[in-house]
């Protein structure tokens, strides 16, 4: 059970209504993270324009999908490893092996695992990556402006993963637990 109230959409602070509203016209539902993250609506804005932003960034859905997974699994968060899987499946259409290997920060495309292992290392050393990281990255083919996407978008995933331990938020996609 959640340790911070998740309010319904209707019991929502006015102020974040009109972004809820508009969660639930993108994806056809008001997932828990957002009800619970709209208890600041200040909050709720940052969190959805940064979020807007990144997915116009050049970094593909899939990639996107596959970094939330492998800092989601880093930081431990049941809630975002079941969002990003279901995700990951059902809108990136990523295989069960990619999932997997997402949440060990691997793939089988060498570009992709090149990636992941950066973000990993992100997180892992928060943000204090080694010059041989950052230039394995970008000799993967990845500009400074996409490496750049990259450290933003363990961030946000930070960030969501944050939110999600403290409030331990009622899971509502098909649960996915952490390894350890």
């Amino acid at each position: 059970m959640s340790r911070i109230a998740i309010p319904s959409v209707e019991t929502s602070l006015e102020a974040s209504k009109p972004l809820l509203a508009a969660v639930k016209q993108q994806l056809g539902v008001v997932p828990n993270l957002m009800k619970l993250v709209g208890n600041s609506p200040a909050a709720l804005e940052g969190y959805m324009s940064l979020n807007g932003a990144l997915n116009k960034s050049s970094l593909n859905g899939a990639l996107r999908e596959r970094i939330a997974l492998a800092v989601a699994e880093y930081n431990g968060c049941d809630y975002c490893l079941s969002a990003h899987t279901y995700l990951g499946q059902n809108v990136a259409k990523l295989s069960s092996d990619e999932i997997a290997a997402a949440r060990d920060h691997q793939s089988s495309d060498a570009k992709t695992s090149a990636a992941l292992n950066f973000a990993y290392r992100v997180v892992a050393d928060r943000g204090r990556v080694s010059d041989q990281e950052l230039a394995a990255v970008r000799a993967a083919g990845f500009s400074d402006a996409e490496v750049i996407e990259i450290v933003l978008l363990v961030a946000l995933n930070v960030l969501t993963n944050y939110v999600n331990n403290v409030a331990h938020t009622d899971i509502d996609f098909p649960v996915v637990k952490a390894k350890g």
